[in-house]
């Protein structure tokens, strides 16, 4: 699950977080209430989706030289226009795609004095196994070039849980960032408040970006996004709340109803499978014949009748959809209750496109005479590479 900004900036502050005073706002009136709690005379009008990118991001609707989804201002009157061009206006950013996003809130900041900046974030390392931090000295908009065109300058520090954040942890991210005298001992410091930040939240990504050095050598959490381990979120019923449901996607709110995975994909063959590992090889070899899968969706080791029903009509509520291949595996969940569950969805959603199934295991052979005996157009498939050429083959047929 991730956060806006402003909520990340909120749950490190509490933490000790060095951040900069600003209010989210939901109105341009909002906006300015907002503005005039700050001291000025320079403000920040931030957009607030789940996405990168912000600053060089384009407003549809606005001409190509008007400025992006992150605005410095310095009036409270320019607060209030900006604020009535950006909200409800759909933000197009590098990460959200050409769909765009739609602002619905932003955050209205106190203007800092950049001296410098850095890039600091924390993610679990699955390589170690271990939390690790992922520093540069070359913060800002254009960190993704920096890791595309000069990747040395991108350092990751490692730490290991047993011991925790150590002295020698703060002098390596120091030194990453290339600091020196008290700035070095206060990047040691906001290293140790983020880790254990990152520890406490059950964060999967801490991001830092930029990190600024301040004219007078502080450093100051200018931007933060945070991403959560959604299998940890029981234990944070404050950070659950912060959920947004607007930024994510209809159908991928739809499926965690469910308790399904579900998450959309370019192509045209929608998949239902058991397991995400199966899932993966199935979409490959959808590819491997010439295709494209419409979407990952993994109906787990318990799949209802309620479930399967919920994840056709999810794969149907996307209109590139022209083939659907389920593909299960009965071991945990018998194959006869399965194909009773594929057969009353079929019938509930008024199935329209070409269908292939393939089942394997526990009672396979029930399960494949009830598709057989449903009188639906239901086309059966020996393995998962028979079941791939037959899908294709019927959607091309279409």
């Amino acid at each position: 699950m991730n956060i806006h900004e402003y909520q990340a900036k909120q749950l490190l502050a509490k933490h000790g977080a060095p951040i900069s005073k600003g209010f989210p706002a939901f109105t341009a009136d909002e906006a300015v209430e907002a503005a005039k709690k700050l001291p000025g005379p320079v403000y920040v009008v931030k957009s607030q989706i789940h996405a990168g990118g912000r600053g060089k991001g384009k407003f549809e609707g606005l001409g190509a030289d008007a400025a992006g989804g992150v605005r410095v201002v310095k009036s409270v009157d320019e607060v209030k226009a900006n604020a009535e061009e950006m909200l409800g206006r759909v933000l197009v950013t590098h990460q959200t795609g050409p769909e765009g996003k739609e602002v619905n809130r932003l955050y209205i900041e106190d203007g800092a004095d950049i001296a410098k900046e850095y890039y600091l974030s924390l993610l679990v390392d699955r390589a170690s196994g271990m939390p690790a931090f992922v520093v540069s000295t070359e913060g800002g908009m254009d960190i993704e070039d920096v890791a595309a065109e000069t990747p040395e300058k991108i350092l990751t520090i490692t730490v290991d849980p047993a011991t925790g954040y150590q002295p020698h942890h703060g002098r390596a991210v120091a030194a990453a960032l290339k600091l020196t005298g008290d700035t070095a001992k206060k990047a040691a410091k906001l290293g140790k408040t983020l880790y254990e930040a990152f520890l406490a939240t059950d964060a999967a990504m801490l991001e830092v970006n930029p990190l600024v050095e301040t004219g007078s050598g502080d450093l100051l959490v200018l931007d933060a996004k945070m991403g959560f381990d959604g299998n940890a979120l029981y234990r944070h019923p404050d950070i659950k709340e912060l959920h947004d449901e607007s930024e994510e996607a209809p159908a991928e709110l739809e499926a965690g109803k469910y308790d399904l995975a579900y998450v959309k994909l370019d192509g045209n063959i929608g998949c239902m499978v058991n397991g995400a590992g199966l899932a993966m090889a199935t979409m490959d070899i959808i590819k491997l014949n010439g295709a494209e899968p419409a979407n990952f969706l993994d109906v787990g080791g318990g799949a209802s009748k309620e479930k399967v029903t919920a994840a056709f009509k999810i794969i149907l509520s996307d209109d590139a959809v022209e083939g659907i291949l389920v593909n299960i595996f009965g071991g945990i969940m018998r194959c006869d209750i399965i194909a009773d569950g594929i057969v009353a969805a079929a019938k509930e959603v008024n199935l329209s496109v070409p269908l292939v199934v393939r089942l394997e295991g526990t009672n396979v052979e029930e399960g494949k005479k009830i598709l057989a005996d449903s009188g639906l157009p239901i086309v059966s498939a020996d393995n998962l590479g028979d079941a791939a050429k037959k899908i294709v083959a019927e959607v091309k047929k279409g």
